[in-house]
């Protein structure tokens, strides 16, 4: 790299201390900013978040992107010097769990004397290439944004509350939870789902109106059946765990849900009757708390041990030790339901 970069204010990164991570919606446009990790719809809107500030600071930015993976030796030197017209610049590398050796000796070098004119955007998707790089950025105090895979529903559940938050908008706790069950299985699909119902939709989204958007997939869902059965409602729920079947969810995935159920079930009643047990320790999303206390009005613990012994049984027999695991997941239907009120 030139001297001249070192003439634009660049800091040598020994001099600065590390920056703790960031969520995509907290990061700040900055001369290098590292997006890691490997939800890509967190990492997209990071990027596209970092260009409308880039793009609002200076509105005739030079954007280019580069690909790590193909990256030839000079190629961020010569995107990244100084413009003829004085407009800033914003480099985007993509793919730099790929990166060549050539791009991460030229990156180590651009790191030792950062211009403040350019703006650098580095997208990494997770692994362990470019370790030392990754390091620099982080101990050279620029700001990193952490992409980590959202699994749990209670994750989901608080990314779709706060997608409605920023759009100042509201939804009923349940309307959350049947959006998560409809469409969570992937990020990006509970994203346009969210984004769709923002869009279409005005005042607060309630139960009805997502199940009038998504209603197939809710009502097809292993939950819907945990859902019915644990409400002792054993004709809806083998209706709709045939109906499942037959639109292609898997018995395996019914008895996770009937396990998951029985199993947030089974940690709020415990806590009946003890005093100072906080939401954090149970594990759980507050409505999920607020839903298993309505729900557990007429279970009682030798019904909840009944349902949950055979779920495991069920569990065992789709895995491998039934010859007909439909039939396990719908014996197992019927005994929760059957279960519910028993003394």
């Amino acid at each position: 790299m030139s001297a001249a970069r070192g003439r634009l204010g660049g800091v040598p990164p020994a001099r600065r201390k590390s920056t703790p991570s960031l969520t995509w919606d907290q990061v700040e446009i900055a001369p290098v900013v590292l997006v890691r990790g490997t939800e890509g719809l967190l990492a997209d809107r990071a990027v596209d978040r970092l260009l409308d500030q880039a793009r609002e600071a200076d509105p005739q930015v030079e954007v280019t992107h580069l690909e790590a993976a193909a990256y030839e030796s000079g190629q961020l030197e010569m995107v990244a010097s100084p413009s003829l017209f004085g407009e800033r610049r914003c480099v985007i590398v993509e793919g730099a769990e790929a990166m060549t050796d050539a791009f991460l000796d030229d990156a180590l070098t651009y790191l030792r004397a950062v211009p403040e004119d350019v703006w650098l955007i580095l997208r990494h998707n997770g692994g362990t290439r470019g370790k030392k790089l990754l390091d620099t950025v982080a101990s050279g105090g620029h700001p990193v944004v952490m992409c980590d895979p959202v699994k749990r529903d209670s994750d989901k559940a608080d990314f779709v509350r706060a997608d409605f938050r920023r759009a100042r908008r509201r939804i009923d706790p349940d309307a959350v939870q049947a959006l998560v069950e409809a469409t969570g299985a992937d990020l990006r699909e509970l994203g346009a789902a969210t984004s769709q119902l923002i869009a279409d939709t005005t005042g607060t989204v309630s139960t009805d109106v997502v199940l009038r958007y998504y209603g197939g997939r809710v009502e097809a869902s292993g939950f819907r059946v945990a859902d019915a059965a644990v409400a002792g409602q054993a004709g809806e729920a083998v209706a709709l765990l045939r109906h499942a079947v037959a639109t292609g969810t898997g018995p395996v995935p019914i008895v996770a849900a009937l396990a998951m159920k029985l199993r947030t079930l089974a940690k709020v009643a415990a806590t009946r009757g003890r005093s100072g047990v906080s939401v954090g320790e149970l594990g759980l999303a507050p409505w999920q708390v607020d839903r298993a206390r309505r729900e557990l009005g007429d279970w009682t613990p030798e019904g909840l041990a009944t349902a949950i012994t055979a779920v495991a049984a069920a569990d065992a027999e789709v895995k491998g030790l039934g010859r007909d695991p439909v039939f396990a997941v719908e014996r197992a239907v019927l005994k929760v339901a059957a279960a519910r009120g028993r003394r």
